[in-house]
């Protein structure tokens, strides 16, 4: 009797081309790449900030012979009073303490000569302004303010201006003050008000309804130019040559007008716009030094210019404008080395997708090289928009980076329309990432469709992949069994 034929089987795949052919491990493979990839990436944003702080410094060193960011602040008439106190052993003693009083009226017309200097590679934004201040006091009311007249001294009275670098004081300060006109002296006797700046004694004629003044600034300064608004009613015109203003601080200008030919830009602040009145005791107690809010100007990391710290908790009330260069390249380069692990992410697509559809081979060291080249671009983008713009320095760092990856996929799937396809898609991701970093308000949105659109692609290009073992020999239909055999005629 004949025993029924067994059903054929499929025949075996070795284990070894079945691990080689595997989806998954392939998928798990080129995430190992990717969080390897990883650190150069990370490498690479420290690289960033280091030559960020090394402009930084050379920024420092050439505007600290010149001069720092300058706030102008007040005029403050400052009239000294006398307090009596006693000890704890009943000892009586006197203590001058100081009453300030902010004018009424605020006028300042400038211009501002700039200039740009180099350090190394590095530019360096100068300037010199040349400003009048002019103004009035009123009479000094000391019963508002809680005193006697019998405390206050008078003759003591001085008239103080807050420049917070002396260094960039360019000519001899002189206040017109009444019919008179007083040279100012280096410092100020308290530092209520300002830390640093100079003062002019003054009279006061008790008889007088107020005090006008004017002064002259002949000042250097670097980066930004900013001002106090200490007045009742504080006027300010500001005209310059410079093209890229960034008017910054508390308040904006009423009207401004940016052209080829610079700018021009007119401030009005009342008394009511700020948290502080036009007459106190003892420490003012309020920022005046200009702080800038704008995160993506960045003038020097440390701000320079002193900054008296709020006992009220009073926001800065200081406004101005900051002379900015048209491009910042390690501000460009960090923005664009946020993309790097997306970049590197849908070239690893890109390739994955014409290793399956295309009946490839590529190995993970393939993938890693393949990486460490996208990598290499922001390398390259940062070294070279130190010289050129940054435009010229993304295209000439991509250029390299898009025939670097061509050629080698050219190597390894042994023919240009593989390697064309590739280098089509690679061309599409520089540009699309260009055309991200010129975007601001916008880039969010257009990030967010980009994204969909690529999840789109590859959800259309991968429904056909089967996951559990792509290359793997297809087990045929379970076969039914065989009819049983005929007996053999006798």
């Amino acid at each position: 009797m004949n025993d029924a034929a067994a059903p054929p089987r499929p025949p075996s795949q070795p284990r070894t081309s079945s691990a080689r052919n595997s989806v998954t491990l392939k998928l798990v493979a080129i995430g190992l790449v990717i969080l390897l990839l990883m650190v150069p990436a990370m490498m690479l944003e420290g690289l960033i900030r280091e030559r960020e702080q090394m402009r930084d410094s050379a920024r420092r060193e050439v505007a600290a012979r010149w001069g720092l960011e300058q706030t102008v602040s007040g005029p403050v008439l400052t009239i000294p009073y006398v307090v009596r106190t006693t000890t704890n052993d009943g000892e009586a003693h006197e203590v001058t303490r100081y009453a300030h009083f902010l004018p009424d009226v605020l006028e300042v017309e400038g211009t501002i000569t700039p200039q740009v200097r180099t350090r190394g590679i590095y530019r360096v934004v100068l300037y010199n302004t040349q400003l009048r201040l002019r103004g009035q006091f009123p009479r000094p009311d000391a019963a508002a303010l809680g005193l006697s007249v019998d405390a206050l001294r008078p003759a003591e009275a001085f008239v103080s201006l807050g420049i917070p670098d002396m260094r960039g004081v360019e000519d001899a300060v002189q206040l017109r003050w009444a019919d008179s006109v007083h040279a100012a002296n280096p410092g100020i006797p308290t530092a209520d008000v300002f830390p640093s700046g100079v003062h002019v004694p003054v009279p006061l004629d008790a008889a007088a309804n107020g005090y006008p003044f004017a002064v002259d600034l002949d000042l250097n300064g670097s980066d930004a130019l900013g001002f106090l608004p200490v007045g009742k009613e504080t006027h300010v015109h500001l005209t310059s040559p410079w093209t890229t203003p960034s008017f910054t601080g508390a308040f904006l200008p009423d009207r401004r007008a940016v052209t080829d030919g610079g700018f021009e830009a007119t401030w009005r602040v009342l008394h009511l716009n700020r948290n502080y009145g036009q007459a106190f005791l003892g420490p003012f107690g309020q920022p005046t030094a200009l702080v800038s809010e704008d995160e993506d100007f960045v003038a020097y990391p440390a701000r320079t210019a002193a900054v008296v710290e709020p006992a009220t908790g009073a926001a800065p009330s200081a406004f101005g404008v900051a002379l900015l260069l048209p491009v910042d390249e390690y501000q460009k380069t960090a923005r664009a080395a946020k993309y790097c692990m997306l970049f590197v992410f849908l070239t690893f697509v890109t390739f994955f997708f014409v290793e399956i559809l295309g009946g490839r081979q590529i190995h993970p060291v393939q993938y890693l090289l393949v990486g460490f080249a996208i990598t290499l671009f922001y390398l390259l983008l940062l070294s070279i928009a130190e010289y050129v713009p940054f435009g010229s320095a993304y295209f000439t760092a991509a250029g390299a980076i898009l025939a670097l990856v061509t050629l080698y996929a050219k190597a390894i799937f042994r023919e240009w329309r593989l390697a064309a396809v590739v280098a089509g898609l690679l061309a599409l991701f520089y540009g699309y990432f260009y055309v991200l970093l010129q975007l601001e308000a916008y880039a969010l949105l257009f990030g967010s469709l980009g994204l969909l659109v690529t999840l789109a692609v590859v959800m259309y290009l991968s429904r056909h992949v089967d996951w559990y073992g792509f290359g793997s020999t297809p087990v045929p239909p379970t076969l039914a069994p065989p009819a049983p055999a005929a007996p053999a005629s006798s």
